[in-house]
């Protein structure tokens, strides 16, 4: 059992003493082997053991925990289903992991103003499970949606295939209940379309459990489309595909989803859950098409002529919903597909203006020459949001750290393309770095000010998302070494 000191006037067992006076004991995780489940998030390549581990079931108990560990200063991490890619989730070595996957009610559903209540440790797919047969369901559809909870997804941002036209999370929710540092229960948002102050459901929403705990999200739900029909496009060159999807936008035609990915992507998925890909094309788009029957068919035979005159080899229109559904399961399985092939990968997630898509996939392909990692591209590709996955294997010595720094390169390149670090996995452990590429120190000392009108202690979250000066200084200092300075305010320092 541990006795490491939390502060002068309490130990650990005192602490274990006030938290199950709090949860009953089954709830209290504090051996080595009950604690290691938790020890990360998607981003196995950070590990760390949490102190104690504590899993509520109702939003008093979440309450009174934060009120404990706001008491003794303890830092607190909150975890949904652990399937972020960014390290959001990693615990503190000297702190709680709060973990709220038991709070996983539908509390109510609204027909009428088309919205549920729901708990932040409901699956995102079980709610359009739930909403199925009023003929209604939850946009945002992340690839782990069978899995990840709608917690995590509002911490996040998290979008999916479907965000190009219906949004990331940010656009459909309407409000939420967060629990502060200092155990209030407040609310954000409203039943109406737009609340009077400040915007602070838009400023929750992807803040990475840094400002406050989620235990309520009221999410908005859509009516299910009359028709879907899916499109599946092979090319001989990637820049092809690129210049596909500029062209579909262009035409003023707004796919549900518009997907892409490479032939190293298509290979492994195809080989895994065979959705009859051409495994000899350079790149596939997955363009899906929503709405009434007259639109679909209209934009279907639209995006056919523009795929052809893009450059497409081949263009498959899915002759039902199933083969629709085909389609999008290698798309889906393209994560799972690649663990297949290699020992390791490392996914990124960056965000780059459309037109510059061509241009990064060819330097992206001259870093893996230099790095000598080979790498999978899926992305979405009507938003720009690319998921480069670099292959490494973690036995061979240097290897996670060369992925590491070819995925350093890869974010600092679509920052120099006009783009940003992040789409949907957030910063959390991963990306600290380069969002000192990415902000001006003033930019900077305003994030570090909004954490601490929320979190005065700074113990929600700490050291996640938003870099320090101190590092941003030390990150400097190395590239200024290398010859690079990629911050001109660094300076400063």
């Amino acid at each position: 059992m541990k006795q490491t000191a939390i502060k002068a006037n309490i130990n650990f067992q005192q602490l274990l003493k006030q938290f199950l006076e709090i949860l009953p004991a089954e709830a209290v995780l504090y051996q080595e082997e009950d604690l290691r489940p938790f020890e990360c998030d998607g981003l196995a390549a950070y590990r760390q053991l949490p102190l104690l581990v504590v899993l509520p079931d109702t939003v008093k108990q979440v309450q009174d925990i934060l009120r404990l560990c706001n008491k003794v200063d303890l830092p607190v991490v909150a975890r949904g289903a652990g399937t972020g890619l960014s390290g959001g989730a990693l615990p503190h070595a000297q702190g709680l992991l709060l973990c709220l996957t038991k709070l996983k009610n539908i509390i109510s559903i609204d027909q009428e103003l088309r919205t549920a209540r729901v708990q932040p440790g409901v699956r995102n797919l079980e709610i359009s499970q739930a909403v199925k047969h009023l003929g209604l369901y939850y946009a945002p559809d992340p690839s782990s949606q069978i899995a990840c909870t709608i917690g995590g997804n509002v911490a996040e941002n998290s979008g999916g295939v479907h965000c190009l036209k219906y949004g990331l999370t940010v656009h459909n929710i309407q409000q939420i209940k967060i629990v502060s540092i200092e155990g209030q229960l407040i609310t954000l948002g409203g039943n109406g379309l737009d609340t009077p102050g400040y915007d602070l459901l838009a400023l929750m929403t992807g803040s990475e459990g840094m400002l406050g705990v989620i235990v309520e999200v009221t999410v908005k739900l859509l009516p299910k489309p009359e028709c879907t029909q899916t499109l599946l496009a092979a090319f001989d060159d990637v820049s092809k595909a690129g210049a596909a999807v500029a062209n579909i936008i262009s035409a003023g035609i707004i796919p549900a989803g518009l997907e892409m990915m490479d032939k190293l992507a298509i290979q492994a998925a195809e080989d895994f859950v065979h959705a009859g890909y051409p495994k000899n094309a350079a790149a596939i788009l997955l363009c899906e098409l929503d709405g009434n029957r007259g639109e679909v068919d209209t934009h279907t035979l639209a995006v056919h002529e523009i795929l052809i005159t893009s450059g497409a080899t081949e263009v498959r229109t899915a002759r039902d919903e199933q083969q629709g559904i085909t389609f999008w399961k290698g798309r889906k399985s393209a994560f799972p597909a690649v663990g297949r092939i290699s020992p390791d990968y490392y996914c990124m997630d960056g965000t780059i203006p459309r037109k510059k898509l061509a241009h990064v996939l060819l330097e992206m392909t001259e870093m893996s020459q230099q790095y000598g990692l080979a790498i999978a591209n899926v992305f979405h590709a009507g938003d720009g949001n690319l998921h480069p996955l670099i292959l490494y294997d973690a036995n061979i010595p240097g290897e996670l750290q060369r992925a590491e720094d070819f995925g350093a390169n890869i974010l600092e390149l679509c920052i120099k393309v006009g783009g940003t670090i992040t789409g949907e996995h957030g910063v959390g452990m991963e990306k600290l770095n380069q969002m000192c590429v990415q902000f001006e120190l003033t930019e900077l000392n305003q994030f570090h000010a909004v954490k601490a009108a929320f979190d005065p202690k700074s113990l929600l979250n700490p050291g996640k998302a938003i870099p320090t000066l101190h590092r941003c200084a030390e990150f400097g200092a190395m590239h200024i070494h290398d010859g690079k300075l990629p911050h001109p305010e660094l300076e400063r320092f």
